[in-house]
Formats: structure tokens, C-alpha cells, sequence
């Protein structure tokens, strides 16, 4: 069970996923919240180890209504899970068992620990922790690389990654808007130098995501590709057993060789 605090903005009460929403729903979305991991947890899944990302949680109807509590019965959850998807707020992947529902960009709700705007003096420092301590924030160190805002030609392999992600999300997506290209590119750069990825490994990913019917809901940054990398790969390794004349392999990013064979069928 999570330990600690989540963030719910005052801003909710004006949008109609709350204001148009029932007693009941109102109970299954604040759930939802509490029960979404914050912290990189392992889980095994469709038989799959999977490493379940911040805002990932892996469940079930009756687990569900359980948590929920009196009144809130599961058909009243099949609905609210369907009205939320609808809105945007999270995705719902199910089988016979379980399902994994992702709350939809939870780094914006619950991760973002800015005080205000302006700078930060030492009197000011204190107090700001103490409010820090308090919540239910990952300890880990910040990246010590930090890349100067550049602007990349075209030839910039990571303009490129940027490109070809934003193009896929297009794909899918029509009405999503422009992004930063910029900020993307410095993203897709720590991808591969701070993760140490391949960029054929970083392109493969980026195809078969905005391909997955699952995966092509939730990519929609860098971001998001760089958390949820680890757990797309285990699933694009089962897929690739599974079909026949297409590799989906992720080398290691010291392999002397890459092969990308779309005709052989290896297994």
C-alpha cells in the first residue's frame, strides 16, 4: 500500500470531469489517485515481468470496489473507468484478470514540486523543505548533465528522434498541438547519452509505440518514452515471439553489430 500524500488541485472543481460527475465517480477518481504508485515498482503481468511506472497501477474490478467502499459497485466502476478515458485523465488496458490503468501525465499532478515563481533566498530555503519532507516524493539525485538550450538543424540526429516521435504522435493524433522541438531534442539527447541507448534503439521504440494500441495513448513526449522505456521493451521482446518475419529487439548499446532483419524471420 502507497505511504504518503497526493496532490489534488482546487482547479478540479471547475471541470466537468468532476462537475458533471457522480457522488460515486467523484469516490472512484480520488482512489484512483491513491492507489497509483509513485515510485518505479517490478509486477508481473500477462506473465511478464514489467517494471510499473509513477502513476501505473495494476488491479481489478473487485479490488477496486473493495478499495472504493460501500455504494460504489462494479458496474458504477466499468462506468467511471470509460467517462475517464474519455476525458483524457487515464488509460485502462484490461484482460480476464487484471488491468493497468495509467493516470495520465501524473508527473504534472503529483511531481512537480515548484514553490512559486522567483528566485529562492536562504530564509527561504528552510521552510521550503520542511513542505518537501512532507510529501510523497521520490529521493533521488538530480541529473548532474544539463543541456544549454540550442537549436538544432535538421541534420541533429536527436532533432531527428524528436521529429519522428512528434510526426508518429501526429499520426495518431491529428488535433495534439506543437511541441517544443527544442526541449525534445535536449530530451532524445539524454536518452541516449545519460541512458545510454543505441539511436536505432531509441527510433525502433518510437515506431512501435505510436503502433501499440496501448502505448500510442500514453507516448505523447520524450518524457514519457524515457519513463516508460524498461516496460515497453519487455512487451515489444513478447511481441516479437509472438509474430512471425518481423524482429523487435532492442540490442545492448555495446553490441558490436545491429541487426534490423524484416525478411529472414529470425527468432
Amino acid at each position: 500500500m502507497e505511504q504518503g500524500w497526493i496532490k489534488v488541485h482546487r482547479s478540479l472543481l471547475n471541470k466537468p470531469i468532476w462537475t458533471e460527475a457522480t457522488s460515486e465517480q467523484k469516490v472512484i477518481l480520488v482512489t484512483l489517485l491513491m492507489m497509483a504508485t509513485h515510485d518505479e515498482r517490478q509486477w508481473e503481468w500477462k506473465g511478464i515481468s514489467y517494471s510499473l511506472q509513477p502513476g501505473q497501477m495494476i488491479t481489478s474490478l473487485p479490488s477496486l470496489e473493495q478499495t472504493c467502499g460501500k455504494g460504489v459497485s462494479v458496474q458504477k466502476i466499468r462506468t467511471a473507468l470509460k467517462r475517464f478515458v474519455k476525458y483524457g485523465f487515464l488509460t485502462d488496458e484490461s484482460t480476464n484478470q487484471n488491468r493497468l490503468i495509467t493516470i495520465v501525465n501524473w508527473d504534472v499532478y503529483q511531481r512537480d514540486d515548484r514553490f512559486g515563481t522567483g528566485d529562492v533566498t536562504d530564509s527561504q530555503q528552510p521552510a521550503n523543505r520542511q513542505l518537501t519532507s512532507n510529501k510523497n516524493v521520490k529521493n533521488e539525485k538530480k541529473e548532474i548533465i544539463n543541456y544549454p538550450r540550442a537549436v538544432y538543424d535538421e541534420s541533429s540526429e536527436y532533432y531527428r528522434l524528436a521529429l519522428r516521435l512528434h510526426e508518429g504522435i501526429l499520426n495518431n493524433h491529428s488535433d495534439r498541438g506543437e511541441p517544443d522541438l527544442g526541449n525534445w531534442t535536449n530530451a532524445m539527447k539524454r536518452i541516449v547519452e545519460n541512458d545510454q541507448r543505441s539511436i536505432e534503439q531509441v527510433q525502433q521504440l518510437i515506431t512501435w509505440s505510436q503502433q501499440h494500441r496501448f502505448w500510442k495513448t500514453v507516448i505523447f513526449s520524450p518524457a514519457a518514452l524515457r519513463r516508460n522505456w524498461n516496460q515497453m521493451a519487455a512487451q515489444m521482446r513478447q511481441d516479437h515471439n509472438t509474430r512471425r518475419g518481423q524482429v523487435y529487439q532492442l540490442p545492448n548499446k555495446g553490441a558490436t553489430e545491429f541487426v534490423l532483419d524484416l525478411t529472414r524471420g529470425e527468432a
